[in-house]
């Protein structure tokens, strides 16, 4: 029995990507030779750092290294989903290349986000992309509003303004003056919107069957490392359309989805010629799988 320290715990309800993951591997490598720990009590094989923040289970990328010098033989993998040009930030690009020094193996949630790092500088040298999964049972193809409209939709769990706000902002007033469309935003949101329905955040099956209510959708977040709210939408086979400047969203959104400014987004939208995205999204349990062939070569 292979035992793995992971150093976050699920949580329940509406939360970001990163806890779909957590949940996904409690889940999945439950039915295999390894089990999920949150804790030292026990001598450990690999670490599994998902964050090098305490977080929830109060362990930090510290007490990581700590107990990796007093056991050499442990490994440590850690899962990369964050920068500093994500959320307008200093120093978070550092302490990720400082914990690189350290781990034996990293994976990256897209190839965007390994670029972006390792042209920084970055100094473990194995190094994997796997994308998050999705839960297909919940985000698929669905019926639409049907209402003679063009119904927009975008989703977050964070309300920085950096997820797309200025976007977002002026669909809000392209939909009041233009009313063969509407406008839906699923999440937190800033009390900026005048015209446009606002949903409180939604979760698993819920979530999948509001989203894939709508015709078109749209993202403004910028540098997003490896967003779960394109593999969802992509998921329900809606055509998602991202700035050029997101960072994972273009990569998988794809560059024919992706525009330059507002007025090149307002041309889309008008020329009611959107197509799906050619982006195979892939299960929760084929992502895992590859976290598990990662931990096994070990």
């Amino acid at each position: 029995m292979t035992l793995i320290l992971l150093n976050r715990k699920p949580v329940s309800g509406p939360w970001g990507g990163g806890n779909l993951l957590v949940s996904a591997i409690c889940k999945d490598f439950a039915d295999s030779d390894i089990e999920i720990v949150h804790n030292f009590n026990s001598n450990v094989d690999i670490i599994f750092m998902q964050d090098p923040r305490p977080g929830n289970t109060g362990i930090s990328v510290n007490e990581i290294i700590k107990y990796k010098i007093s056991n050499p033989d442990v490994k440590i993998v850690h899962r990369v989903n964050e920068c500093d040009a994500r959320k307008g930030t200093e120093g978070f690009d550092e302490l990720l290349r400082q914990c690189s020094s350290y781990t034996d193996h990293t994976v990256f949630v897209s190839s965007w986000m390994k670029d972006y790092h390792i042209s920084n500088g970055w100094n473990c040298k194995s190094t994997s992309v796997i994308y998050n999964g999705v839960n297909l049972d919940h985000f698929k193809k669905r019926e639409k509003l049907g209402n003679g409209k063009i119904n927009i939709v975008t989703h977050h769990w964070s309300s920085n303004r950096m997820k797309g706000f200025d976007i977002y902002e002026a669909l809000d007033d392209f939909v009041s003056s233009n009313s063969d469309f509407t406008f839906t935003y699923i999440g937190r949101e800033l009390g900026t919107f005048k015209n446009t329905k606002v949903i409180p955040p939604l979760f698993g099956e819920e979530l999948g069957m509001e989203l894939s209510k709508y015709d078109l959708y749209i993202s403004g977040s910028l540098w997003d490392p490896g967003p779960n709210h394109i593999l969802e939408s992509i998921a329900c086979q809606i055509p998602t359309y991202v700035i050029k400047n997101g960072g994972g969203a273009v990569e998988f959104a794809g560059e024919d989805h992706a525009f330059e400014n507002i007025d090149e987004l307002f041309r889309i939208i008008r020329s009611r010629s959107y197509v799906n995205n050619s982006l195979q999204v892939n299960s929760w349990r084929h992502c895992t799988d590859q976290y598990l062939d990662v931990v096994r070569s070990l």
